[in-house]
C-alpha cells in the first residue's frame, strides 16, 4: 500500500485504537457537516426564490413610483425636489442591522424603521398637487422598503454562498481524503498486526517442534541407557558361579519334607 494514501505511523495496537477513534470522529464530523450543508442549501434556495420575487415586485413598484412622480410634477407644474430637500431635517427611514443564525452561519439582516416625518415635510404640496405628492411619497417609501429587503437578501445570499462553498470543501475533504487515509491506515495496521501474529504463531510452533525433538532424543537416550544397564546386569548374572548340586538337593528335600 502506498504511503501517500495513508498516514505514516507505527503499526501497534495503541496506534490502531487512536486511528479508529479518529475515524469515528471524522465520520461523525462528516455526517454533521453534511446535515449543515443540506440546511444551508435549503435556506439558499429559499433566499434565491425571495430575491427573484422581490426583484419582480421591485420592478412593478419602481414603475408605479416613477409614474406617480410624473403625475406629481405635472400637478405641481414643475420640479419640486429642491423644496423637499430644503424641508427635510432628518431621515424618516432608518436601517437597523442584525444577524440571523442558520446552522452556525451568521447571516446579516437589514430592517427598515420608519420615524415621524418633520413638520415642514407635511406641509409640502398644500398649495398645489398635495395629493399627488403624498401618493408619490408613499410609492417611494414602499420602494425603499423593498430596496432594504433586497439588500438584506442579497447580502445574505453572498454570505450563504461562501459558507456553502466552505462547508462543501470540508465535506469533500473528509469524504475523499481524510476518511480514506484513515481507513487505509487502519487496514495497514491490521495487516501488519496479523503478520506479526502469524510470525509469532510460526515461532511458537517451531519452538514446540524443537522441544518435542529434544524430548524424543532424551527419551531415546534414556531407553538406550536402561537397555545397556539391563544387558550389563544380565551379563553379570551369567558370569556368576552357579549353586552347588549338593546344596540344591538338600534344599529340595527340605522343601519336600516341610
Amino acid at each position: 500500500m502506498s504511503t501517500q494514501n495513508r498516514y505514516t505511523c507505527t503499526p501497534t495496537v495503541s496506534v490502531l485504537g487512536v486511528m479508529k477513534a479518529r475515524l469515528g470522529g471524522a465520520t461523525k464530523g462528516h455526517s454533521l457537516l453534511k446535515k449543515k450543508a443540506d440546511a444551508l442549501n435549503m435556506r439558499f434556495r429559499q433566499i434565491l426564490k425571495k430575491i427573484v420575487d422581490t426583484k419582480e415586485e421591485m420592478g412593478r413598484v419602481m414603475k408605479a413610483s416613477f409614474f406617480t412622480l410624473t403625475q406629481a410634477k405635472y400637478a405641481c407644474l414643475g420640479d419640486f425636489k429642491h423644496t423637499v430637500f430644503d424641508s427635510v431635517d432628518q431621515a424618516s427611514i432608518r436601517v437597523r442591522a442584525s444577524t440571523d443564525n442558520v446552522a452556525g452561519v451568521k447571516l446579516p439582516k437589514f430592517e427598515s424603521l420608519k420615524e415621524g416625518q418633520g413638520s415642514k415635510l407635511g406641509l409640502i404640496g398644500l398649495g398645489s398637487g398635495g395629493k399627488q405628492i403624498q401618493e408619490c411619497r408613499k410609492s417611494f417609501m414602499k420602494a425603499v422598503d423593498l430596496l432594504v429587503e433586497l439588500a438584506s437578501l442579497q447580502t445574505a445570499f453572498l454570505t450563504l454562498d461562501e459558507a456553502i462553498k466552505t462547508t462543501n470543501r470540508r465535506v469533500n475533504a473528509l469524504e475523499h481524503v481524510v476518511k480514506p487515509r484513515l481507513e487505509n491506515t487502519i487496514a495497514y495496521i491490521k495487516g501488519e498486526l496479523d503478520e506479526l501474529e502469524r510470525e509469532e504463531f510460526f515461532r511458537l510452533k517451531k519452538v514446540q517442534s524443537n522441544k518435542k525433538k529434544h524430548q524424543l532424543a532424551a527419551e531415546a537416550l534414556e531407553k538406550a541407557r536402561l537397555a545397556a544397564l539391563a544387558a550389563e546386569k544380565e551379563q553379570e548374572e551369567q558370569d556368576k558361579p552357579g549353586p552347588s548340586p549338593i546344596l540344591a538337593a538338600i534344599k529340595k528335600v527340605a522343601n519336600d519334607f516341610y
